[in-house]
């Protein structure tokens, strides 16, 4: 089984159900996802360009979509709002769906708006930026001696008071140390890759992935082929993408590993315009769609990985973090 602690699947889902399609999941994707067993993840709402340019507006429209797509589909989603949801999603062989955000631009200052979030739309996870600079915090597009505001640091101690998990991926290098010295408990980079393997602004240092290891929580692998290897990125592979785990797992351990897989094939090529040059699918060879997930586990397991290991890195791990802070 695996987890994919980032997926921005409820993108497609918008822009599908604006266009007057309904059932995305399960008319697009769910033959796909259980072939490959993958059997959830946290699923963001992500304010995807230009529609960054008028954030509350995009959330509005995300929001009802994605309300609408599990209401209408619980024969084949569970909603994840607290652990034992997961038990009850595998008995009953659905999809678990955790709903996250991806940067929290549209609140502002108002902190208080996550309560709407954690109450009514379900949400169990956010991170405070996505690359751009807002209210609350500094993500890698942003000044890079600006981290958070003190509205950001109360955002921490909110999603943290609401149980929520804390995410640092997108958060420039100023805003992951606020975070760090902030948080009390578990924080996860939900899909991040290591900086010493590949020199892109999205990575982690050796210091920032010990960070995240001492506060219980874990690293996502992140399957974008810049992420995985920037020089050689057009040849990038899953076995490059599995020498980010080796690397972590020398560093830190196993219990730190998770995946977040940031399939993008669905995307806009318009949509990735805003922040890739190349806009074909963006994800390393043999790890590009859904259906490409068993190719990971085969590259672990031809690595000399224990089935235990495995588990750890595909499911279990995440299983943990979300367990302790929900």
């Amino acid at each position: 089984m695996v987890f994919d602690c980032h997926s921005d699947l409820f993108t497609d889902v918008t822009v599908k159900m604006l266009k007057g399609e309904k059932d995305i999941i399960k008319n697009h994707y769910l033959d796909e996802l259980k072939n490959a067993n993958l059997i959830g993840g946290i699923y963001v709402i992500w304010i995807d360009p230009p529609y960054d340019k008028c954030p509350q507006k995009r959330v509005k429209q995300v929001v009802e979509c994605l309300t609408e797509e599990i209401n209408s589909n619980s024969d084949i989603i569970k909603q994840i709002k607290q652990f034992s949801d997961f038990e009850v999603a595998l008995k009953q062989d659905k999809l678990s769906v955790l709903v996250g955000m991806e940067g929290i631009s549209y609140i502002g200052e108002d902190v208080d708006m996550l309560h709407y979030f954690y109450d009514v739309v379900g949400a169990r996870h956010a991170s405070l930026t996505w690359n751009e600079q807002n209210a609350l915090a500094t993500g890698v597009g942003g000044d890079p001696l600006r981290g958070l505001t003190d509205s950001g640091k109360n955002a921490v101690r909110k999603l943290e008071e609401l149980k929520m998990i804390v995410d640092v991926s997108h958060a420039n290098e100023k805003s992951f140390w606020d975070i760090m010295n902030i948080a009390t408990k578990p924080v996860i980079a939900s899909h991040s890759n290591v900086k010493a393997l590949s020199d892109h602004r999205r990575n982690l240092t050796d210091n920032q992935i010990k960070a995240i290891a001492e506060s219980g929580g874990i690293i996502g692998i992140n399957g974008y082929r810049d992420f995985v290897d920037y020089k050689n990125c057009q040849r990038a592979d899953v076995g490059d993408l599995v020498n980010h785990i080796d690397y972590m797992a020398d560093l830190v351990g196993i219990d730190h590993i998770s995946c977040g897989f940031d399939f993008s094939g669905f995307i806009d090529q318009d949509c990735l315009s805003a922040f890739l040059e190349d806009t074909s699918n963006p994800n390393v060879l043999g790890l590009k769609e859904f259906k490409d997930t068993p190719n990971l586990i085969k590259e672990l397991q031809k690595r000399g990985y224990t089935q235990d290991e495995i588990e750890k890195i595909g499911y279990k791990n995440a299983f943990r973090v979300i367990q302790q802070v929900l």
